[in-house]
């Protein structure tokens, strides 16, 4: 009966900081300032480097510059980002451009990968055959590299990181200032020792680095598109708190996903005991979610449960009797032993 069904649209509370005080991205002027000037300081020092590797032999140098040339190009992909998931919703991106910044993360994890393996190929070659190496200029550069990636890293620190993007950018950079320990550890050595293999070593640490990153950024991103429950969601355990709540029957449809870094969005139908106030339900159920979870944006399709689903409904049955929902999504949540 339509006085029996109550259907809710997104709930969108505002504070100061973004919805419900969270941000959904780097988007004041003050950021972007920030991330220009780190993206200045390793596009900078990354050229530089680029030339005293090639003059000195080293790969472990040309190594980190690949690994500055991704941190730069996660920056610029971020600074892309943030203006296109700053524009409004419109036509047909309900959601408007919000996961850029999620195909920008994307590509910056191929690519350090790529590099990776390439890299990887020419540190055993190296191995192998190693040449000679300019154990001095080595030491330098990388203790110059070391200075230069404390200035970017603290520049992004002072950028909000909510974004994959921001924050993927300000791990990298922490990974290039431990290879840049690495890369001024092996130019040490060779300078005292002459063991020219120690470069290829150094590489292949980098290489492990910039693996790691990579493969980081790629999972997380990917669970994004595939629209995966947040990675600190649990959704059967969210579903058995929310069918435990006074007057709620059953919950089932129950999806929850990231619009981008930062923004995890929920949807549910849930069936409230006859004679029950659907509206106070949702209410009370939206501030759960927000205070336990952090979720605003919400979309709760509440209705009273038939008789049929009080008086007749087994573990596991399907939800209602088909009036509602004819083929629910995932587990359906009772107060009584369900599958997960």
């Amino acid at each position: 009966m339509s006085d029996h069904s109550h259907e809710h649209g997104p709930k969108h509370e505002h504070g100061a900081g973004g919805h419900a005080g969270h941000s959904h991205g780097v988007s004041t002027d003050a950021d972007r300032r920030w991330l220009g000037i780190a993206l200045t300081l390793i596009t900078a020092f990354m050229a530089i480097e680029v030339v005293i590797g090639i003059i000195a032999q080293s790969l472990a140098l040309i190594s980190d510059a690949a690994h500055m040339l991704t941190d730069a190009v996660s920056i610029v992909l971020a600074l892309i980002a943030m203006r296109l998931s700053a524009r409004p919703a419109r036509g047909g991106f309900t959601y408007g451009l919000k996961r850029a910044e999620i195909l920008s993360a994307q590509a910056n994890g191929l690519t350090l990968l790529l590099l990776g393996a390439w890299l990887a190929y020419e540190a055993v070659h190296r191995l192998i055959d190693p040449p000679e190496v300019e154990g001095g200029l080595v030491l330098v550069t990388a203790l110059a590299g070391i200075v230069v990636n404390i200035a970017a890293a603290w520049c992004i620190s002072k950028a909000n990181r909510s974004s994959l993007n921001v924050e993927g950018a300000y791990q990298h950079i922490l990974n290039d200032l431990f290879a840049f320990i690495g890369t001024a550890v092996a130019g040490l050595i060779v300078l005292l020792t002459g063991f020219a293999r120690a470069d290829g070593i150094a590489t292949l640490v980098v290489v492990a680095l910039m693996v790691k990153a990579g493969y980081g950024l790629l999972r997380e991103s990917g669970r994004i598109f595939l629209e995966a429950a947040p990675a600190d969601v649990d959704p059967d355990t969210l579903g058995d708190k929310l069918v435990a709540q006074p007057a709620v029957v059953e919950v089932h449809d129950l999806h929850v996903w990231q619009i981008t870094s930062g923004q995890s969005a929920l949807s549910a139908h849930v069936l409230v005991e006859p004679g029950g106030d659907c509206h106070a339900v949702r209410r009370d159920l939206e501030e759960l979610l927000q205070h336990d979870y952090g979720i605003t944006h919400s979309t709760l399709q509440v209705d009273h449960a038939p008789e049929k689903v009080l008086q007749l409904a087994l573990p596991g049955e399907p939800a209602g009797d088909g009036a509602h929902c004819e083929d629910p999504h995932g587990p359906v949540h009772r107060e009584e032993p369900h599958e997960h």
